[in-house]
């Protein structure tokens, strides 16, 4: 199966939908992202990048008793920050393999989260019916950018917060999935997911329902022994780098292995005794409007 790298987050509806030269299956594009972060392990990788998920709990100001949905959730950095907080939390994916990584956490920790396999594009829930959404490094990935933020405004009541954390164009991240795409080009017609990182989209997306929305752009920071341990560790469990070396021929791996590497050492700030990446992203607060959509 070949690698998007669009990828990740809930799955199951199928939908064709048209752009102006190209028929875009988004359902055969979710399948695939779908496999794309079902490979490897992600959740060795997405521990790794918790303190993302307190900080944003931090900043959409969750509080105890609050429902809170995460969208999208991996293996629940969000929906753990979230519970952490005594919040109501239903934590919500499309690789149910991800979810039992973060339910054996939350159990870990004595935490009383539900798990729920969802598509970030189609959720099941009823309008209105949570305080808080959020979404870290995950809605960003859906094939069809307008369907989850419709899904996490309708699901979110009015007055309510919604919270992401997004890559940004230029980050490491962004960077990485621009090299990646060099080798094994992505879909045609697909926005890129990184426009999440970016004010004018989020604005485009969720502007209409929204009383106010804040943005703030931060650095995650990759740590790492060198360049080949970051190279080892996200090629045999992060899905994306897994799976794109898996549809390589093998006489490429070398050539994508030292592209990746030049990547890591130009934006090392470590020094020559270990990795340290930055990697930008955009943290979002998007307060829900009380006021009625106009038709």
């Amino acid at each position: 199966m070949s690698f998007e790298p669009t990828v990740c987050v809930p799955a199951a509806s199928a939908k064709t939908a048209t752009t102006t030269d190209t028929a875009i299956d988004f359902d055969a594009i979710k399948q695939r992202q779908q496999a794309t972060w079902a490979s490897g392990d992600y959740a060795i990788v997405g521990t790794t990048l918790q303190i993302v998920g307190e900080m944003l709990a931090e900043a959409a100001d969750v509080r105890a008793g609050e429902r809170v949905l995460d969208v999208a959730a991996g293996n629940g950095n969000a929906t753990l920050a979230a519970a952490r907080r005594f919040a109501s939390v239903t934590s919500t994916d499309y690789v149910p393999h991800l979810l039992d990584k973060g339910a054996a956490r939350a159990k870990a920790e004595g935490l009383d989260i539900r798990f729920q396999v969802e598509d970030a594009e189609a959720l099941s829930f009823t309008d209105g019916s949570f305080d808080v959404a959020l979404s870290t490094f995950g809605a960003m990935f859906t094939p069809d950018h307008t369907r989850p933020a419709r899904e996490m405004l309708r699901v979110v009541r009015s007055g309510g917060r919604i919270g992401l954390a997004n890559w940004t164009p230029d980050s490491f991240i962004g960077q990485l999935f621009r090299l990646i795409g060099a080798y094994v080009p992505p879909p045609a017609g697909i926005k890129s997911p990184a426009l999440w990182g970016t004010e004018p989209h989020i604005v485009e997306l969720f502007g209409a329902q929204a009383a106010d929305i804040r943005t703030e752009r931060k650095f995650y920071n990759f740590r790492y022994r060198s360049a080949a341990h970051w190279i080892e560790v996200f090629r045999n469990f992060y899905g994306p780098t897994h799976k794109v070396y898996a549809a390589l021929d093998p006489a490429r791996h070398a050539s994508l292995t030292e592209d990746i590497t030049a990547l890591l050492e130009r934006l090392n700030v470590g020094g020559p005794n270990s990795l340290v990446v930055p990697s930008e992203y955009l943290e979002v607060v998007i307060e829900k409007s009380t006021a009625p959509l106009e038709p």
